[in-house]
């Protein structure tokens, strides 16, 4: 426990108001306040740095670019690999695991240990891994690196310890799984061929043994080749030629035949007796045509033959569809006798398996489902019904049906919540599954003993919202809600450039905010367009009220301080903008004005039980210019009010009365508390067509398709080469300093880290604000994510690039003719984006450039936007405090030598938040405020006067009041937190849920209820003032409220930037904590800022995991890890302690079933199933030693010296304590073994002795 006292009385005389009236950061006025301001804050601290420790939980979602599948019978659990080198264990509730190869290459081939809690891994780099499934965390035991072949095919016989290795030479190798060494056999490929063959047979593509004989492997070769291999002869008893290639094999179960799949799209039956041809061929889609030949079909990839015992033998197989068919999906096909049903699969098929009753090869199977792993999809049919429906997929496999484009994770919800959500949502569910239970089903999972209510919510592309059960480190889908039902569906031409705005995803979901209590429910879309719901119970027949807003900043109307110096700012007292009804300009582009991008119903609708719609809040089209999207929301349910910025101002709406509020410009929030001098600007040119813009939007999420997706948070457009010319004269600045010449040539000569980089604008969570340039508004992909781009529009957006002269093009013949030429002609200057589900964008290497102070100058520059930062050469307009100066180490100044003409301050909204707190230095009590924080580090602090009885506040308007209350930070501000003068969290007031549209109860009028959770409830103890804690992405301060003073400051990074910062609760106290982009995690105490931890957790970060990163109370975090995949994660040491009790046991003893008895004489008769004994074949003594330089032997981390390395703490002691009793248990079962071995022996010799003394005893000496 730390504790820390902070004196406040010289703080308060430090430095004296500036002549704006704002105040200056980290000083407060020296005029008496009426508020209690304590002479000393006396603040105890409890968290320290053995409280944090950074570990995953677990991963919920699809395995991403699946491409091996394996299934074990008797512990009825799945493995899934995947091509980044993961694989995925799944059981049943709760049993699901994630593992990873360091190497990250793709899993080829998995393989059960049946019934044994172990599993083989065949690696695209030629090496083999044997896990241990016994333990909660599995590891690797051993591995096995091939050098001189490649592996192509493994097969490991069942209750075997033998693993036999195909390679690309077609040489079949023999692995001892237990010490995982090669073996001296080897069958050779020119010795399985026979000699007289000139073709080599190709790669090794199956192998399996004989279910009638386990000393014959059957090995097939992809050029058409099968051998059955006498292991113990060291021959070959047949070979088969066939003149297609062979992808699969699959045995009857007593031995005699065994079925093949071709390259034609065929079916061959082969039988032992008569090896020299098939005696049954079939083409299951190939009809025969007019000429008599059969139509080609596409190859089968696999089949599988299974037999049943009350009914015919199954045969899957996937593919063999004929070529002409066009546009058909892929297919699953089963024939069982003469029926055959074809399967339409959603994706193509990765690979499929046949679950079956037994084991035992050689015995009839009675399959009962199959299990079908797609590109995107799982699905397990059943077998057992004619219908062959599907089972009821009870793993959170469909997070990626529309590709994710933004998160949020809310832990410790109320109770009541998810039962209510999975009641609603149950209602909807798809019907027609199979009434079986989920095949699936091993492992054991409890729920842990520290539980409570987690909630994350996903929003799509396509406009859906889907809640899901997080509780107890599982993921269950409760809800979901579909935004798109609000809007009318566009027609063709109906409006025009509003439907082109949004031509693909207009629905996509950039933001949500949600209030538990409350149940509001706040969606903001890309079309800048918020969507408020209410939760209810019953279903209801009402209208959605729809507001329209203009909110766009005309720059031309933005003058220096001194005319704006006696402008009030304060809003229209009647509640409603002046902004909100403005005429229609008389532009020839008047046709595209005060429109919104989409079209509100404007009918009665049924809405049925769950979230309905009440109001929808619509930016507009302004003078042909599309409107700017929404950067940050917040919704308070006490007050009835909804704030929303973009960068071009801010709008504060009242969704009681359903009216706007406020709609200002940001640079009209200040009046004049301005800091910055903003200069007039020179009339603009004449408007630019925009009908050769437009905005794409989301589509489908493999970066592979035809369709492209781009965030959630940007909007692209596909410009020619031509168009860019119009817009090269807007030029940089010419006084920005050119790059290095040595960093152009040569790119890998900077220093700092992939990941600290960023995108254009300086915000970690809003692309597109400075992406907005001139009159026309282009909305182009962000700077460091075209790494194979130099320039846009005429600016450098490399940072390795040469600058480009004002008003000059680039063109081929130019210094950077060769790169251009490389794009092809007609190819757009940069490719579109994708959305969060898919972006795998590497950030761009670079480093400051000489003459800018930090790359958020260079970057300001570049977009022609002003940039505020401390540079020698630079003028100062305002004088600030040297305190202030050394805090930020930047003062906000403007260049003297910049010219004014096609500058604009570009200062974007990118948070806010309502809190009761002090508007004014002067005021006694907490009121009702909004905190707007900016892009240029500005911190602005709205009181807002709300009646107070609940008639009078949906009746009297409410006053929203801009002050000019201003408090700076570096970087962009991206989170506000407000704690009471004895450190605790003070969370905001909010309404009570409560069903608007239950009946009428009159014994119980429906009235707002409000709670307010704030700690000081009395207003004594409220007026004693509070601690406001604001983050931005570099730096992090606490004030002193009313007072203003600046009690801390931390400066959280210089090298990178926050992407994320959330104020949480960790073991009943608070901190922040922080996501940088070079992927550190960062902790910070409260109100002191000490840094708690600093862990560097991913070595890269991409767009998809900076826009889904969100942390929430109990020491959790999530983000998106892949397009289909949600990683959680702990940064609590408690959470990590107690990890191991609440994952899943992927192993349980059970034991192995027998083997059916097949009978005498079935067996005399029949040819009963012959055992030989491998350890004789393949053992050291009888094979020799395989050469060294074929195969490398590395040890696992799963065994006792990985453990000693890797694990710590309590839980890894407790580990290293049972292995080494394990082991001394071991040992001194092997020493109680050698004793009874030497008594035994010593018995044998007492006998042997005492019966020879018998013999001799009577014989006289000359006798012997």
């Amino acid at each position: 426990m730390k504790k820390f006292r902070k004196v406040l009385d010289g703080l308060t005389t430090s430095t004296p108001v500036n002549p704006g009236g704002s105040p200056v950061c980290g000083s407060a006025a020296g005029t008496p306040s009426a508020a209690h301001t304590p002479r000393d804050l006396e603040i105890h601290e409890t968290l320290m740095s053995e409280h944090f420790q950074i570990c995953k939980t677990v991963r919920h979602g699809f395995p991403y670019q699946p491409t091996a599948l394996a299934f074990d019978p008797v512990q009825k659990i799945l493995a899934i690999g995947c091509r980044s080198g993961g694989v995925r264990v799944l059981g049943g509730p709760g049993v699901d695991c994630h593992c990873q190869h360091e190497s990250g290459a793709a899993v080829l081939q998995l393989q059960f240990l049946i019934n044994e809690g172990a599993l083989v891994t065949a690696c695209a780099d030629d090496t083999l891994h044997l896990w241990n499934l016994r333990q909660r965390r599995p590891a690797i035991l051993h591995s096995l690196k091939f050098n001189r072949e490649r592996i192509t095919f493994c097969h490991l016989p069942f209750q075997s310890k033998w693993l036999y290795v195909g390679t690309e030479r077609g040489n079949t190798h023999i692995v001892n799984i237990e010490s995982f060494v090669l073996s001296g056999y080897v069958i050779m490929w020119n010795k399985a061929i026979e000699l007289s063959t000139k073709t080599h047979p190709g790669p090794v593509v199956h192998l399996s043994d004989s279910p009638k004989d386990e000393g014959k492997l059957l090995v097939g070769y992809e050029g058409g080749t099968i051998v059955m291999w006498d292991l113990r002869a060291k021959r070959a008893d047949f070979r088969i030629y066939y003149d297609e290639a062979i992808h699969s094999v699959s045995w009857h179960h007593e031995g005699r035949q065994f079925m093949c799949s071709h390259s034609d799209g065929s079916l061959s039956m082969w039988n032992l007796r008569n090896t020299a041809k098939p005696f049954q061929v079939t083409f299951p889609h190939g009809k025969t045509q007019r000429d008599g030949k059969k139509e080609s079909c596409k190859p089968i990839l696999k089949v599988e033959y299974k037999t049943s015992r009350n009914s015919d033998a199954f045969v899957v197989f996937s593919g063999g569809l004929s070529y002409d068919k066009a546009g058909r999906r892929p297919t699953l096909t089963i024939m069982h006798g003469k029926a055959i049903t074809v399967l339409e699969m959603d994706y193509p098929i990765v690979e499929f398996i046949v679950l079956c009753e037994t084991p035992y090869l050689n015995e009839v199977q009675e399959p009962y489902a199959v299990v079908v792993l797609l590109e995107k999809d799982f699905v397990v049919v059943d077998l057992t019904q004619s219908n062959f429906p599907i089972f009821e997929n009870p793993y959170p496999m469909d997070v990626h049906e529309s590709p994710v484009t933004c998160t949020a994770y809310f832990a410790d919800c109320p109770p009541d919540i998810i039962p209510v959500l999975y009641s609603i949502g149950a209602k909807h569910k798809k019907t027609g599954y199979s009434h079986k239970d989920w095949p699936v089903s091993g492992g054991v999972w409890n729920v842990g003993s520290q539980t409570y209510p987690e909630i994350i919510i996903t929003g799509h592309a396509d406009g859906s919202i889907k809640f899901w059960d997080a509780t107890a480190i599982t993921l269950q889908m409760l809800y979901k809600l579909k935004t798109s039902k609000v809007f009318e569906k566009p027609k063709t031409g109906e409006m025009g450039r509003s439907a082109e705005l949004v031509e693909e995803d207009p629905y996509a979901v950039q933001m949500i905010t949600w209030c538990p209590q409350s149940r509001i429910f706040c969606v903001v879309g890309i079309s800048a367009h918020v969507i408020l719901y209410r939760f209810s119970k019953n279903d209801a027949n009402t209208s959605i009220t729809s507001l329209e807003v203009r909110l766009q900043c005309e720059m031309e109307d933005v003058i220096s301080p001194s005319d704006t110096e006696n402008t009030p700012c304060f809003s229209d007292p009647s509640g409603h903008s002046p902004q909100l009804h403005s005429p229609r300009s008389n532009t020839p582009d008047s046709v595209r004005d005060s429109i919104p991008c989409l079209k509100v119903k404007d009918r009665m609708i049924r809405m049925p039980p769950g979230y309905q719609a009440e109001l929808v809040l619509q930016l507009l089209w302004v003078d042909g210019e599309p409107p700017q999207q929404i950067t940050s929301l917040d919704l308070n349910s006490a007050y009835g009010l909804l704030a929303l910025g973009n960068c071009n101002g801010l709008a504060v709406v009242d969704y009681l009365q359903k009216t706007v509020l406020l709609c200002m410009s940001t640079v009209e929030l200040y009046g004049s508390a301005d800091p910055f001098q903003r200069l007039t600007r020179s009339p603009r040119k004449n408007r630019q067509s925009t009908s050769d813009f437009c905005m794409r939007g989301l589509s489908n999420f493999y970066s592979d398709s035809k369709k492209r997706i781009r965030t959630s948070y940007q909007s692209l457009t596909e410009l020619s080469d031509n168009q860019v010319s119009l817009d090269l004269e807007r030029s940089k600045s010419p006084t920005s300093a050119p790059y290095s010449p040595s960093l152009h040539n040569d790119p890998r000569g900077t220093g700092e880290p992939v990941s600290n980089l960023r995108s254009c604008h300086y915000s970690p969570v809003f692309y597109l604000l400075d992406n907005v340039k001139g009159p026309g508004r282009k909305l182009s992909l962000p700077t460091d994510l075209k790494t194979d781009l130099d320039h846009v529009n005429g600016h450098c957006t490399s940072p390795t690039s040469q600058p480009c002269a004002p008003g000059r093009a680039r063109v081929p013949g130019g210094p950077e003719g060769a790169r251009l030429a490389r794009r092809g002609p007609g190819r757009p200057p940069f490719r579109k984006a994708q959305s969060a589900a898919c972006m795998e964008v590497s950030l761009p290497v670079s480093s400051l450039t000489e003459g800018y102070p930090s790359r958020r100058a260079m970057l300001q520059q570049l977009h022609g936007v002003s940039m505020y930062s401390h540079d020698e050469h630079h003028s100062t307009t305002y004088s600030w405090s040297e305190r202030e100066s050394r805090e930020n180490s930047f003062s906000r100044s403007r260049s003297s030598s910049v010219s004014s003409i096609d500058r604009e301050t570009k200062e974007a909204v990118t948070t806010v938040q309502f809190a009761e707190s002090y508007g004014r230095k002067s005021d006694s009590l907490p009121t009702p405020c909004l905190w707007v924080g900016t892009s240029l580090g500005l911190v602005l602090i709205i009181p807002i006067s709300i009646p107070m009885d609940e008639q009078e506040r949906l009746e009297d308007p409410v006053t929203v009041a801009p002050t000019g209350t201003v408090l700076m930070l570096k970087g962009s501000v991206l989170r506000f937190g407000f704690l009471d003068c004895g450190g605790a969290l003070i969370q905001n007031p909010c309404e009570m849920w409560r069903d608007q549209h239950a009946p009428e109860d009159p014994d119980r009028p429906r009235k707002r209820k409000l709670v307010n959770f704030s700690p000081s409830s009395s207003q004594e103890a409220s007026g004693d003032g509070h601690l406001a804690v604001v983050c931005s992405e570099r730096q992090a301060k606490v004030f002193f409220m009313p007072s203003q003073a600046c009690l801390y400051v931390h400066n959280i990074t210089e090298s990178s930037f926050v992407l994320r910062a959330d104020i949480v609760s960790v073991c009943n106290s608070v901190c922040l904590a922080c996501f940088c982009a070079n992927g550190h995690i960062m902790t910070l105490s409260l109100p002191s800022l000490r840094p708690l931890l600093d862990i560097s957790y991913l070595p890269l970060t991409d767009m998809r995991i900076a826009r889904t990163f969100c942390f929430t109370n109990g020491g959790q975090a999530l983000y998106l890890c892949s397009p289909t995949e949600i990683q959680r994660i702990t940064y609590s040491q408690e959470m990590c302690d107690n990890l191991q009790e609440m994952l899943g046991e992927l192993f349980t003893p059970i034991e192995t079933p027998e083997a059916q008895n097949r009978g005498f004489l079935k067996g005399f008769f029949g040819g009963n199933a012959q055992t030989f004994d491998r350890e004789e074949l393949f053992g050291e003594a009888a094979a020799g030693k395989a050469s060294r330089s074929l195969a490398q032997h590395i040890p696992g981390q799963g065994g006792m010296e990985g453990m000693k390395a890797a694990a710590g703490g309590v839980v890894g002691e407790l580990a290293r304590a049972r292995i080494a009793l394990d082991e001394r248990g071991q040992r001194l079962g092997e020493l109680e073994d050698r004793t009874a071995l030497m008594m035994s022996s010593a018995d044998t010799f007492s006998k042997h002795a005492h019966e020879l003394m018998l013999k001799c005893k009577d014989k006289k000496w000359y006798q012997f």
